[in-house]
Formats: structure tokens, sequence, C-alpha cells
């Protein structure tokens, strides 16, 4: 009987034993979740901030798109209004704003003459 109440006594030391790593290992647990509930509600609100950015970045590049599309309009109506010129007279309208061919030949060679 004395056998019997010691090898008692012992299993009793194990269950003890036992059941103090399951409570520390549970308090481990639950202290590691409560750092990844802390870790998701920051990543939540930085998700919530991008997204509000992603937003303003959007509505800032459609007021852009708008104020090109204007512009493009503006332009076309500039374009529209001024006078046309013939295709002969393009190209004389275009020369009009050079130099003289034999100035530009002159400065040209002293250009090729500077880089030789």
């Amino acid at each position: 009987m004395l056998n019997e109440l010691e090898t008692l006594s012992q299993n009793i030391g194990r269950l003890i034993e036992i059941n103090q790593r399951q409570h520390e290992a549970r308090l481990a647990l639950e202290e590691q979740l409560a750092q990844l509930r802390a870790q998701c509600d920051e990543t939540r609100a930085e998700l919530e901030q991008v997204r509000e950015e992603r937003a303003a970045l959007q509505a800032e590049r459609d007021a852009l798109s708008a104020k090109i599309d204007d512009a493009q309009v503006r332009l076309n109506a500039i374009l529209e209004k001024l006078p046309r010129a013939r295709a002969g007279n393009e190209r004389d309208n275009q020369l009009d704003l050079l130099e003289p061919s034999q100035s530009n030949d002159d400065s040209n060679a002293a250009r090729h003459g500077e880089n030789a």
C-alpha cells in the first residue's frame, strides 16, 4: 500500500508539472496572440492610410487629366483660329524664319572649322 501511495504521489507530481508547463505555454501563446493582434491593428491602420493616399492621388490625377483635356481643347481652338497657309506658301513662310542661305553656309563652315 505504501508503494501505491508513493506511485500516486509521483503521478500527481508529474501531472502538476505537466499542468504548469501547459499553463506557461498558454500564457506565452496569449502574449504572442496579443502582439499579433496589435500588429494586425497597426497594419490595418497603415492600410487605411495608404488607401486614403491612393484616393487623393487618384483625385489629383483626375484633376490634372481634366486640366490637360481643357488645355488641349483650348489649344485646338487657338490652332483653328490661326490662318492656314497653302502648301507652297508654307515653305516660303518657314524659310523667312531662317537667315539667308549664304550666311548659313558661312556660319556652318566656321562651326565645322572650329570643331575640326
